[in-house]
């Protein structure tokens, strides 16, 4: 008798199943809704593609009475490398909030997800949307972006990538990372790690530099000047940001790395809620660290 399709081959709570087929079923993250002015902020979103045959794009957000010569951020989601998308309200309402907040143009990169797509498919993917970003091709980067004031940001495991771009230092062409927040990020700890096991094929173990960013000896060659690490009390992660913190002060890195705790919350509390006082003020601390490294910059 063949098997039933419908059987599921591995499962991971709260984040996907595989059936015997190969069909994921994603258990959250699905949702999406559409870009545009948002009624708040008055900032605009638009989606645009970056490469039609993959299906990697991005989208973009630019702040009410836009000038020239402002930060670029580019965002890369969260979701343990294989649920949520941009597209999501959670993603979309946040970055509605940092662009205008911080005044800044926003690419939020559209990677593709494991299992389908087994990593490192996903740092691969944002890499390319760097460089797309690289090339001023859309409008608003072209006429808005200062190419010389870059930031890379993401939580969770969109965190991970962010850290991953920037020890691959500038993109080819135009621009100039200076800065980077990491949100509850994700990194492995001293023990393998059972789901980049599953959706990282060539996973190479706790000394797997891609995962395990804290034991990586080559952390002091990370590509800006300035990292801010924002960890949650009662997130499970709160200790793999600790340790990336230290490990960075440690390296002999010629940057500058701070850490802010927000207590009584849990990982990416303030994507669930973002009207509540804690997530206003982790955006303002996001906005705050941007706006005080523009000012670095050009004094």
């Amino acid at each position: 008798m063949d098997p039933n399709p419908n059987d599921v081959v591995r499962e991971f709570p709260h984040l996907f199943r595989l059936y015997k087929d190969g069909r994921v079923e994603r258990l959250m993250g699905t949702d999406t809704t559409p870009p545009g002015t948002d009624h708040l902020t008055a900032v605009q979103s638009k989606d645009v593609n970056i490469n039609p045959d993959t299906g990697v794009a991005a989208r973009l957000y630019l702040p009410p009475n836009a000038a020239n010569n402002l930060p670029l951020l580019i965002y890369i989601h969260g979701g343990a490398f294989c649920i949520c998308t941009p597209y999501n309200n959670a993603y979309h309402r946040h970055l509605n909030n940092v662009a205008a907040k911080a005044n800044a143009v926003v690419v939020s990169v559209h990677y593709r997800l494991a299992p389908e797509h087994p990593l490192p498919i996903a740092y691969d993917d944002t890499w390319e949307a760097i460089q797309w970003a690289a090339g001023l091709h859309d409008p608003w980067l072209k006429d808005h972006a200062d190419p010389d004031l870059v930031f890379y940001a993401g939580d969770s495991a969109g965190a991970n990538i962010a850290h991953s771009m920037a020890m691959r230092g500038n993109a080819p062409g135009a621009l100039k990372l200076q800065g980077m927040v990491l949100i509850h990020p994700f990194f492995g700890n001293d023990e393998r790690d059972k789901l980049a096991e599953f959706l990282f094929p060539t996973y190479g173990g706790i000394d797997d530099p891609r995962i395990h960013a804290p034991r990586d000896p080559k952390i002091s060659g990370l590509g800006c000047g300035k990292v801010l690490v924002i960890t949650a009390e009662n997130d499970f992660l709160r200790e793999r940001g600790r340790s990336y913190h230290e490990a960075l002060k440690k390296s002999g890195w010629s940057g500058t790395v701070e850490m802010v705790e927000t207590q009584g919350e849990g990982h990416c509390f303030h994507l669930f809620d973002p009207t509540l006082e804690k997530s206003v003020a982790l955006v303002n601390q996001f906005s705050s660290f941007i706006k005080q490294v523009q000012k670095d910059v050009r004094s």
